[in-house]
């Protein structure tokens, strides 16, 4: 059998994405990549390969696929209802996938966007430097039912059931931001009742960006809509014509004339990507040097998630009081001994 992923079944939401495409907007191409960037980290940990891997990112749900060979995957992002041949597995781990196995991913429990990780990562074509999808420019595609994904050669060490504590970013919260270059046009007052407002992710967005409600009044510039257009990156936080805020997002455009009030720090934002539709989000202004030590903070997580990782199941010697424990026919009654799922 081939070294592919096998497609049986994809959401509508199903693509190859990787770190993206860096370099390219002055052509006008934005960036790209996976929306949730620490979800592609978490899984090349989980995976022990290179953030570079590319995956598939699934936005609301996933699909049944098949391994052409003897694969490595991890689950990671939102999580979704998963099972290999009818067996449920763990979220936020790493699991092998035997040669004509079927892996069953459903719709998310929490959050937005989930992805599949490949021991070797998806070995589809490259375009401009990188294997992911970005629709808005027409580079790539969805993937379809019936597609035969390639993957690499598993270069990484052949572990499996491992996992990662489950994170927290899909429950909405606060976001930190800095002031942009526009946050001057916003009178004091707006900046402040800004800040103050409690948000909701609006049901409308996409890898674009989302929309967010509020029971506040509209916010507007000093400016109006006088605002020359000029770049923007993910993170900007624009306020359109009715005065509602627009977060953008990983497949933005890359110039704009609406206002931007803020722009959030780039290790928050998987906080505003992962928010479901009527999540709760609110937003405190930085100064820069406190984001850039969040920054480097968020930077030592990430490059610290492989020595984060811990077995599925633990060794016995390794459970505390095992012997306090009522076993009954091979199956434990503690809560603190974790299921054997893989």
């Amino acid at each position: 059998m081939s070294r592919a992923l096998i497609v049986h079944r994809a959401g509508p939401g199903v693509t190859v994405q990787d770190l993206g495409r860096p370099g390219y907007m002055a052509f006008g191409l934005s960036r790209g990549g996976a929306a949730d960037r620490l979800a592609l980290a978490e899984g090349a940990a989980l995976l022990g390969q290179s953030e570079t891997c590319a995956a598939l990112e699934m936005a609301g749900m996933g699909g049944e696929f098949e391994a052409g060979a003897d694969l490595r995957i991890a689950l990671t992002g939102a999580p979704m209802h998963a099972a290999i041949d009818g067996t449920r597995v763990t979220w936020n781990a790493s699991h092998a996938l035997p040669a004509g196995s079927r892996l069953s991913i459903g719709g998310a429990e929490a959050g937005n966007y989930g992805y599949l990780h490949l021991g070797g990562g998806l070995a589809t074509p490259e375009r401009l430097g990188s294997r992911g999808a970005h629709l808005a420019s027409g580079l790539g595609n969805v993937i379809e039912d019936g597609a035969h994904l390639p993957v690499g050669d598993d270069t990484a060490p052949g572990d499996t059931g491992m996992r990662l504590d489950a994170d927290t970013r899909f429950d909405g919260g606060e976001v930190r931001v800095v002031s942009s270059l526009q946050t001057d046009f916003f009178g004091s007052e707006e900046v402040a009742r800004f800040e103050a407002t409690t948000f909701r992710r609006d049901a409308r967005g996409s890898r674009m960006g989302v929309r967010l409600t509020s029971d506040a009044e509209s916010f507007h510039s000093e400016a109006g809509l006088s605002v020359i257009s000029e770049v923007v990156v993910p993170g900007d936080i624009q306020i359109t014509g009715d005065g509602t805020p627009f977060v953008l997002l990983a497949e933005c455009q890359t110039t704009g004339g609406y206002p931007r009030i803020a722009s959030v720090l780039p290790c928050d934002l998987p906080r505003v990507v992962q928010a479901r539709p009527g999540a709760a989000l609110t937003f405190r202004f930085v100064t820069l040097d406190d984001a850039l030590v969040a920054e480097r903070k968020a930077h030592d997580h990430r490059a610290g998630l492989r020595d984060a990782r811990h077995p599925l199941v633990r060794a016995p010697h390794d459970i505390r009081g095992l012997l306090s424990y009522q076993l009954v026919s091979g199956v434990t009654a503690g809560d603190d001994i974790e299921r054997g799922e893989t």
